[in-house]
């Protein structure tokens, strides 16, 4: 995964008049501290847009007919909670839950679809704070960092096959949308399509959609018109500062050697999860031709120091410019998340992208067998 906060993040923009949708929400929420509900949708920048507002009774109780600038998704907001919503036209959606719980207590009826989304948010929210949790033990405890990593890999495969039955189980429903937020795109593009091309014929009316699709359709233009990276062609050299901060290494000095070019930070929990596999990879093949050419996006080099002891980075191979994102390596190569792995052949040529465990030792298979 990216070293990223994952979030939902629904898209607004202004409605003309006659694309409007009326909803109702009815239903009752015990036990809040107030007796207000926000109807809203967000926007791409994290503002909130209140459409309208619902009054509860004392109970809880609570009933509403909205006319919604258009079909799409929003949120029930109650203080601090949101629930998300799928409202289409002649929607009735009916809302029950523990107002001091609203999280672990909520359910949905006569929207499936509103059910399954907040169901895989709760997913997401989970694991973004194991992840959150374990960077900050690492941190904390560098020393306890491998056992962490190896917890934190698993956690991450068991989130990825829920992401995968969650996808699976909602073919062709507008729940998929929160998928989006849990997928990198630069290492998962076709799945990333597939859920675009569903959302476009579930909920074609959607804003949301809609821009997801300007967004999608626009990188990868921008990645094919710039793409430097295609296999066989030749790797763009670079030159760069090694960690003593005096010596240049440039990617044609390791030329004559199968070289992974490894764009990582000590900062990115992905990477450090991942790293245990890189050092047990370049172990097995260093003998046979097989070198690591490790590229940080850090800024502190006390940081990036301390990580590559940590981690037991062996191979002498490690440069920076110490520009984090802004560096000019990874510009020059269009990383957009890290970990990001670049796999060349003795000549220099692209053999492979963004290949990590498994996937990297079979390659690797291949080439020295």
């Amino acid at each position: 995964m990216k070293c990223k906060l994952l979030f939902i993040c629904l898209f607004f923009t202004h409605m003309g008049i006659g694309q409007t949708a009326i909803v109702k929400l009815s239903g009752s929420i015990f036990g809040a501290q107030t007796d207000t509900l926000f109807v809203s949708q967000m926007y791409d920048n994290n503002r909130v847009k209140d459409f309208d507002t619902i009054i509860m009774d004392k109970a809880g109780k609570f009933s509403a007919d909205l006319i919604l600038p258009r079909e799409d998704y929003y949120l029930l907001r109650l203080e601090n909670t949101n629930i998300h919503l799928v409202c289409r036209n002649q929607s009735d959606i009916k809302i029950y839950g523990d107002g001091k719980k609203l999280n672990d207590f909520c359910n949905i009826l006569n929207s499936d679809e509103s059910a399954s989304m907040n169901t895989f948010v709760k997913e997401i929210e989970r694991f973004q704070l194991k992840n959150d949790s374990a960077i900050a033990a690492v941190k904390k405890d560098p020393s306890q960092s491998e056992s962490i990593n190896q917890y934190m890999q698993k956690e991450y495969y068991a989130f990825q096959n829920k992401l995968k039955v969650f996808v699976g189980s909602n073919s062709n429903s507008a729940a998929l949308v929160v998928a989006l937020s849990a997928i990198n795109l630069d290492q998962d593009p076709k799945t990333y399509a597939s859920i675009i091309q569903q959302l476009n014929k579930s909920f074609p009316n959607s804003l949301t959609v809609q821009k997801y699709t300007e967004n999608f359709e626009k990188i990868m233009l921008e990645k094919e018109k710039n793409k430097p990276l295609g296999i066989g062609k030749l790797a763009p050299d670079f030159e760069e500062l090694m960690l003593d901060r005096k010596t240049a290494l440039k990617l044609s000095d390791l030329r004559g050697k199968v070289v992974l070019i490894d764009f990582w930070a000590s900062w990115c929990g992905p990477c450090r999860r991942e790293n245990p596999n890189v050092v047990k990879t370049y172990n097995r093949y260093k003998e046979k031709g097989f070198t690591i050419m490790s590229v940080s996006l850090d800024k502190d080099l006390a940081k990036w120091e301390a990580a590559i002891e940590a981690d037991q980075l062996s191979w002498p191979n490690h440069v920076s410019d110490l520009g984090g994102w802004q560096s000019k390596v990874s510009r020059l190569y269009q990383v957009g998340s890290v970990p990001f792995t670049v796999l060349i052949d003795a000549e220099g040529k692209i053999i492979k992208t963004n290949l990590r465990g498994s996937a990297l030792e079979s390659e690797l298979e291949k080439i020295f067998k």
